[in-house]
């Protein structure tokens, strides 16, 4: 692996903005896709740009490279900080506008850490069952490189 200037490994920097918050989430899934679109951040948490992760991009790749298995959760990237799963969609309540039916229902929902570690599991299941009945494939996982 090779360095950078620094020293530190080059597959740990970042090659996308990390100014931007992003969030890396299933594209194919309906259910996803509609939250995202619904969701409105505040403005204080800046740029916000949304990636599909069936998508090849620097970010999909940083976050794969971190452990996250995109098929089973989504992610937030700010710089080299990355969150995954239940603790994406407290944080977006928490960073929520709350405006509008949904907003207010989700922010007030996902509020809770615990009850969004606790309701996780069970939208994923919905999400995999979903996908699985449309006939969607997984997410591919690229081949590792040695």
């Amino acid at each position: 692996m090779s360095a950078d200037a620094s020293g530190a490994p080059a597959a740990t920097r970042p090659d996308f903005d990390p100014d931007t918050t992003w969030i890396v989430y299933d594209g194919d899934c309906p259910f996803c896709t509609q939250y995202m679109q619904l969701v409105r951040l505040r403005e204080a948490i800046g740029k916000v740009k949304l990636q599909n992760a069936r998508e090849d991009h620097p970010v999909v790749r940083f976050v794969r490279a971190k452990g996250i298995d995109l098929n089973q959760e989504m992610a937030m990237v700010k710089g080299n900080d990355v969150i995954a799963g239940a603790d994406v969609i407290h944080r977006l309540a928490l960073l929520s506008t709350g405006s509008g039916f949904f907003n207010g229902l989700m922010s007030k929902m996902f509020a809770s850490k615990g009850l969004t570690k606790f309701m996780y599991p069970f939208m994923r299941a919905g999400r995999n069952t979903t996908l699985f009945l449309m006939g969607r494939k997984k997410i591919p996982t690229p081949p590792a490189v040695e």
